[in-house]
């Protein structure tokens, strides 16, 4: 049975804040000129201000949800495939911050 009601708060520790609001702050630089980006911009924009509010619970909209989920598995599939190609120095550099990404998503977004 479908749930009715899915709640889209996070309990974000210090670490998790940090790296989501770092996470962000890199997307938004990278589309904010494009007039094609404005929705993930303004949603974007919207979840950096609620991770800068300071409470430990992040209450995020469905649509705020569903677009940082998917970032963030585009994410994870490009540093997959940057780990494949790369050397054992790229993939040194690269192995905490893919941990960290699906720590995240199977966290919080999976479910």
């Amino acid at each position: 049975m479908k749930k009715l009601f899915t709640n889209y708060n996070l309990e974000l520790e210090k670490n998790e804040k940090k790296l989501l609001s770092t996470f962000i702050k890199q997307n938004l630089k990278q589309t904010q000129g494009d007039d094609r980006f404005f929705a993930e911009n303004k949603a974007f924009t919207s979840v950096l201000e609620k991770l800068n509010g300071g409470s430990e619970s992040v209450k995020l909209t469905k649509d705020e949800r569903t677009r940082i989920k998917f970032q963030l598995e585009q994410n994870v599939k490009h540093l997959k495939k940057e780990m494949s190609k790369g050397w054992f120095f790229k993939k040194w550099l690269y192995r905490s911050m893919l941990n960290q990404y699906e720590n995240i998503l199977e966290k919080h977004f999976k479910g």
